[in-house]
This record gives structure tokens, sequence and C-alpha cells, in this order.
């Protein structure tokens, strides 16, 4: 079922992400190749953002093609995958707004990034990936004939 208003699915879409937590993120690489990590994205909305390091393979990728794939599944069965503009937020106000919101989120969402990054968000290896979905899908065992799909514009 396609979907003009993101609204009608955003409270079960946060329900499965604030559940699930971790989700496959595919970059294509420098040869157009899929390649797939796991990470960890905190949702504001429809809008995403992961805390990751700023020089990293993930940051050649979006460099070349910004265009990633993400995919959460449970056990239950029921998947999300947000497609996505992915781009860096390299700067501080935004960098810093991120790394309060995960230090705010109560847990398995929000967490301490100090372990990674011991020097905050002026850490230079602290990166920020902002992620702008151009579509977004629910679906699950049980309605597979009858996923919700939100779509909007994203060049």
């Amino acid at each position: 079922m396609e979907l003009d208003n993101f609204s009608v699915i955003e409270q079960e879409f946060h329900d499965r992400v604030s559940r699930i937590v971790w989700c496959t993120f595919t970059t294509i690489d420098r040869q157009d190749r899929p390649r797939s990590r796991i990470l960890h994205p905190i949702w504001e909305g429809h809008h995403g953002w992961i805390a990751t390091g700023r020089h990293s393979h993930k940051s050649k990728h979006i460099e070349r093609n910004p265009f990633v794939s993400l995919t959460y599944w449970d056990a239950a069965q029921e998947q999300v995958y947000a497609d996505c503009k992915a781009t860096w937020a390299d700067d501080k106000e935004t960098k810093d707004r991120v790394w309060a919101l995960y230090e705010s989120t109560p847990p398995p969402l929000g967490y301490d990034l100090t372990a990674f990054w011991p020097n905050g968000s002026g850490d230079p290896e602290f990166g920020v990936i902002s992620l702008e979905p151009w579509r977004i899908e629910l679906s699950s065992l049980a309605d597979l004939a009858n996923p919700r799909i939100w779509r909007q514009s994203v060049e």
C-alpha cells in the first residue's frame, strides 16, 4: 500500500526501529559493489542520524554515491526498509545536537558516545551521517502481500 503521509506509519516505524535498534547499512563501494555493515541509527520523525567514524570506508563510499539502504529485521519477522540519501553533517552545531540526542535518549537507542570518542563531539574522528529517506517500507511475514510504503522526493 502506497502512502502519501509518513504520519500513517510513524508510530509503528518508531516502535520497530526502537525495538530492533541495529540495522544492516549498505553502501556502494568504489567498484560499484554493495557493502553492508551493522549500524545503530537514531531517528527523529523520518530523519535519521548515525554516529560513526568520520574517516572510514563509509566515508569514501558516501562521497562517491550518497544513496544507502538500511534494513531492520527481528525474530517476529517484522522488517523496516529505509532507502536514504546519506550526507555528512560536519558542522559543530549538528554534531553537538546529535551527540546530546544519543546521550539523552534512553538505552538501547541512546548510549555513551565517549566510549568511542573520548574527546566528545569535537573529536575529529567523530562523524555524523544524516539520513534523508526517499522510501520507507514496513512489512512483515503476516502481511507480505501488503507492505506499507511511504516515499518522498530526495535529490
